[in-house]
């Protein structure tokens, strides 16, 4: 069981230093990559996920994908809470990490809009439109889970690549309204990180649209997930 938990904690952590990494070197100042864009950041999101997947294998990274297998009967369902925590906790210490790296960068942006700053850890939409934030991580999370089953069933040795190409294209098809999280550790734990960092000229890290959205609608993707690979992908 610490194995698996330690491999939980560190592949989120991996994803999470590419991916909050890369909002840092878009988003702030005196950067080599300042002002790269979207698909700079999606494609190394792509990217980190298919590394961290070659080399802690079969993870989840995902409590949302978490629910999914315990549903399935591919882990117990004693493992859920002991997987979420350590994803949470992987991608907090990954965010505290990249504020390290990145601290003399965030020192030289105090003039950033700071909801831009706080975007680097965590999700948020332009509109915010609850339950319209709610349906499309909602359906984000129940795209990629089922997808990711799907490849698992259909093309096994292809997982850590077609992971990776997944998340490119669902980011850049569904990225637009939330910034697509479908992971509540994903969120959840970079934004506990920006509670805790020193960060100068900080705004409200707006718990309620994380806990709500990022938080609450990836497990309802989850759900309605398990219920397609059962009955559709034959799981």
């Amino acid at each position: 069981m610490f194995s698996k938990l330690l491999a939980e904690f560190l592949s989120t952590a991996l994803m999470i230093v590419f991916g909050v990494g890369v909002h840092c070197d878009e988003v702030l100042n005196r950067t080599k990559y300042q002002g790269s864009g979207h698909l700079f950041a999606i494609t190394t999101w792509g990217f980190g996920i298919t590394i961290a997947l070659m080399v802690f294998g079969d993870v989840c990274m995902n409590p949302a994908m978490a629910l999914t297998q315990a549903v399935l009967g591919m882990i117990p369902w004693s493992y859920f809470i002991p997987y979420t925590l350590a994803e949470c906790l992987g991608a907090c210490v990954a965010s505290l990490l990249m504020y390290v790296i990145y601290k003399d960068q965030f020192d030289a942006s105090l003039e950033i809009n700071p909801v831009r700053v706080r975007n680097i850890f965590s999700t948020n939409p332009l509109i915010r439109d609850l339950p319209r934030n709610f349906f499309v991580e909602f359906f984000a999370t129940f795209v990629f889970i089922s997808a990711i089953l799907g490849i698992v069933k259909n093309q096994p040795n292809l997982v850590s690549i077609g992971v990776g190409l997944l998340v490119w294209a669902i980011g850049m098809a569904l990225g637009g309204p939330t910034g697509f999280a479908m992971n509540p550790a994903r969120d959840l734990g970079p934004r506990l990180a920006y509670t805790l960092l020193p960060i100068k000229n900080k705004t409200n890290n707006d718990w309620q649209y994380g806990l709500l959205i990022p938080g609450l609608a990836p497990y309802f993707g989850a759900l309605c997930a398990a219920a397609f690979a059962k009955f559709y992908l034959g799981f």
